[in-house]
């Protein structure tokens, strides 16, 4: 047994400092995300996960309002990016908000993003497209806060700062991390309750079309949007701030 176990040991250690990750070396995907600093995570049929973006294109996705994505928006290193210039009012010239072209009810949402320094943009779950009733997706779609954690004008705003759900709870912790890192978001509506995940940690958890979530509408900057936080299914959106933001790795799965 001893002569055995000896060289299997070896050829084991010698398998672990060769690829120390882990992961398929040999994988194209593997490489450009290490490249990108984002995860590899599996998606497929089989897992259950639905991808929506690959990476190389803004399939599966459109301006809010829009047929087609707005030519501020393109594909920057693998990532959904929204390349800031003139402004039209708060937003980019050919930008506005990116909207899903699936709607979504009870989900497990995955994904990631970075931002430029000071700047602000958010990720939205709900949003009705029905633009002469709603005119922002922010109308309708409750919003997880995406900016820079420092030096954001809202930054330090309560209820306004990176993971909250904006103007609407408070994160219990701040775990975003600095302009230009990747932070990992998880979002997951299922059964009437909403829970928040950013780099691991869960920030927020609060139940959702009960008498106390419309008291927290009631208190917030929506409560003169009657659609607000109402609908139970809608889109997923990344918003368009005028500033520069990156979301990459987005999948989702339907629970």
């Amino acid at each position: 047994m001893k002569k055995l176990l000896i060289p299997f040991l070896a050829a084991l250690m010698a398998g672990a400092c060769s690829n120390p990750s882990g992961t398929d070396t040999k994988s194209p995907s593997a490489s450009s995300a290490a490249d990108s600093g984002m995860s590899n995570p599996a998606t497929g049929p089989d897992s259950g996960w639905i991808s929506l973006s690959d990476g190389k294109s803004l399939d599966g996705w459109h301006t809010y309002g829009k047929k087609q994505a707005g030519t501020a928006w393109n594909i920057d290193s693998g990532a959904i990016h929204l390349k800031p210039g003139a402004k039209n009012g708060y937003q980019t010239a050919g930008g506005g908000d990116l909207v899903s072209d699936s709607t979504f009810g009870n989900f497990d949402l995955q994904l990631e993003w970075k931002i430029q320094r000071k700047a602000n943009s958010g990720i939205m779950v709900f949003v009705q497209e029905d633009t002469a009733r709603y005119r922002e997706t922010w109308s309708t779609g409750p919003e997880m806060q995406v900016c820079d954690p420092d030096s954001n004008e809202d930054a330090h705003s309560f209820k306004h700062e990176a993971g909250d759900l904006y103007d609407l709870i408070a994160s219990t912790i701040m775990s975003a991390r600095p302009a230009g890192e990747w932070n990992q978001v998880e979002i997951i509506s299922n059964h009437d309750s909403l829970n928040l995940y950013l780099n691991g940690t869960h920030i927020i958890s609060t139940p959702i079309w009960d008498p106390q979530w419309r008291k927290l509408i009631a208190g917030s900057k929506f409560k003169t949007m009657p659609g607000f936080g109402t609908f139970h299914s809608g889109h997923i959106a990344l918003q368009d701030h005028g500033e520069e933001v990156w979301y990459g790795h987005i999948r989702v799965k339907k629970l």
